[in-house]
């Protein structure tokens, strides 16, 4: 376990520790106010395991309708291709240098989902079978989002959603309205990702992840206005490519380019494939510091 630890720390666990710290402070600093996942007060092993995860423990869970063979063989059919998906992915990086950079670019976008999406699930699992928790979704099919709004509201990372609603949206919209509230938000989440990539680059700031968030969150607000004045709604059919569109087209633009400026996707992945390694193979262990 040292050795992985030892091929991890330079950069992508650093990153990961980074960004659990930052919800864990807003998690306690809302606490503070009574608010949060962590607020009606905890047990202490829920307690720890909400704060130290990016997790929100469902209140009153609902009841469950029994769940038939069919959907259950479904559901790890789905979860097998996603796997399936991911190790695919792995393994195409050895082409990497052969790839288009847009292409790559998509690729990268799909490895970000899936790990996500499967990491928290196997958290959820975690937490289901030792503490006897039932969490809260972390994604709702972000494919199937109609606007920007829906996408990083109600579908993508629900979880940090869940927190920048009561620490940030809620106390400036009380305020000073509906559209300072979804900017302010927007523009938290921007300088909260562009913390995440200095640790990530060690390269100065440049402002562009921020910004990507800023004009996500302007497009918002300006389709609020021309939706509330009738001007024009794209149809249900249209709007979902329309929204995807336009996040990937903008993640090309400022989202990813401070990444691949600094050469961090490229680091990455080797630290990613020596991790791999060392549970394909680990008699033969690589060690970043030797």
């Amino acid at each position: 376990m040292g050795a992985v630890l030892a091929v991890a720390v330079p950069a992508t666990l650093v990153t990961w520790i980074t960004i659990l710290v930052l919800l864990a402070l807003f998690k306690l600093l809302l606490l503070a106010f009574g608010l949060g996942p962590l607020c009606p007060s905890l047990p202490l092993l829920p307690f720890l395991f909400t704060s130290f995860f990016p997790v929100k423990i469902q209140t009153k869970p609902k009841p469950k309708p029994p769940i038939s063979s069919s959907l259950s063989t479904l559901h790890r059919l789905i979860t097998a291709v996603r796997v399936l998906l991911l190790a695919t992915i792995i393994s195409s990086y050895r082409y990497s240098d052969r790839m288009h950079p847009y292409l790559l670019l998509a690729i990268y976008c799909c490895h970000i989902y899936l790990i996500l999406d499967l990491g928290l699930a196997s958290i959820a699992k975690i937490a289901t079978g030792l503490l006897g928790l039932e969490l809260e979704p972390q994604f709702n099919n972000p494919l199937g989002a109609s606007s920007l709004q829906d996408f990083w509201g109600r579908r993508w990372n629900l979880m940090v959603s869940s927190i920048l609603r009561p620490s940030v949206y809620d106390p400036v919209q009380a305020r000073w309205g509906l559209d300072a509230g979804i900017l302010a938000t927007f523009f938290v989440s921007g300088l909260m990702h562009e913390l995440m990539f200095y640790y990530l680059t060690l390269a100065l700031p440049t402002g562009e992840v921020t910004a990507f968030f800023v004009l996500h969150g302007l497009l918002t607000v300006a389709k609020r206005k021309v939706r509330k004045a009738g001007w024009w709604r794209p149809h249900p059919v249209v709007a979902a490519p329309l929204a995807l569109g336009l996040i990937v087209g903008t993640g090309y633009w400022l989202f990813f380019p401070p990444l691949l400026r600094g050469g961090a996707d490229a680091v990455g992945l080797v630290e990613f494939s020596a991790v791999m390694g060392v549970f394909q193979t680990p008699s033969n262990i690589p060690c970043t510091f030797c």
